[in-house]
């Protein structure tokens, strides 16, 4: 009998859960529907987040290339003043021989540049009287001095130039190194 019992509740109990899912569909039909729009919303915005990204990399990309492009721009304004001061030293050479104009035109000229160059962090550098630096110096020859230590620069040939800490162009130098003793010969 408690079998019948429990066979004859069981279908009841069936009954009224499937006199509920209609109600609990309509509820999950609404769930369901936010749940939706609340995932479109978030792809939208996901959507928006990687187009501002992709936007924001692209105007990175553009100021970066502008950046390399132009980077010499002051510098080269600069210089302009410069190459006005050349062209006007050759028109007055050409049209006076007053050496003297000439060569103050010329040193006017040099100073504007020198000005220039320290403006932009550009050093000159003539290390005659140091110690040779392979770094910064390029031997173009060694000659014997007994005045000098050995590996010391003893002439430059041509200035070197640094930028900030860089080398933009080595000095040309001539090296000591160390006189060599007179052979003896020892056939005598």
């Amino acid at each position: 009998m408690s079998e019948q019992r429990e066979s004859q509740e069981q279908p009841e109990e069936l009954e009224t859960r499937n006199d509920e899912a209609p109600e609990a569909e309509g509820g999950t039909d609404d769930r369901l529907q936010e749940l939706e729009a609340l995932a479109e919303e978030r792809r939208d915005q996901a959507l928006r987040a990687q187009a501002e990204l992709e936007n924001q990399r692209r105007r990175f990309e553009r100021e970066l290339e502008n950046a390399h492009k132009y980077a010499m721009e002051k510098f080269a304004a600069e210089m302009l003043e410069v190459g006005d001061s050349l062209e006007l030293g050759l028109q007055a050479a050409r049209e006076s021989k007053d050496v003297e104009r000439i060569i103050e035109g010329a040193e006017l000229t040099l100073k504007n540049l020198t000005r220039v160059f320290e403006k932009f962090g550009i050093q000159s550098e003539d290390p005659t009287g140091q110690r040779f630096d392979p770094e910064r110096h390029q031997a173009m020859s060694m000659q014997e001095d007994p005045e000098n230590p050995p590996n010391t620069v003893v002439a430059t040939m041509q200035k070197g130039y640094r930028l900030q800490d860089r080398v933009l162009r080595p000095a040309m130098v001539v090296v000591s190194k160390a006189p060599t003793s007179p052979s003896i010969d020892e056939s005598a």
